[in-house]
């Protein structure tokens, strides 16, 4: 017989592992927003895109796309630091065009969530 909770033992361990990811992105800012968290995971998986792309992918408006990637970028609004996980630059053919790649701290938190969520312990 064990001591521990059964409220307490894990009965999915994707979902178990899936909350670990989102604790992991908590431990930048312990408030980020979901929509931030889909604008890092975007950006993670079509590394190098335009932020057009990303603001249609995920039905954001152009301020609402501007906002979430200031959060992850160096400079967030107001002058306050940003959480370094992307790199925001023109691109130099069209300069009218923003383009999001990650940071090495971003691909950094990529290979800390591949860890979480794909290792086998």
């Amino acid at each position: 017989m064990t001591d521990q909770d059964p409220s307490r033992a894990i009965t999915d361990i994707d979902m178990a592992k899936l909350a670990q990811a989102i604790e992991h992105f908590r431990t930048l800012d312990k408030e980020i927003p979901a929509q931030v968290i889909a604008t890092f995971l975007y950006v993670a998986s079509h590394d190098d895109c335009s932020k057009v792309d990303l603001e249609k992918a995920l039905a954001f408006s152009t301020a609402s796309g501007s906002r979430n990637t200031d959060w992850l970028s160096a400079y967030h609004r107001l002058n306050k630091p940003g959480l370094g996980l992307i790199i925001k630059y023109r691109d130099p053919n069209n300069r009218r065009k923003q383009v999001l790649q990650l940071s090495p701290k971003g691909r950094k938190l990529v290979q800390e969530l591949k860890q979480i969520l794909y290792s086998s312990n």
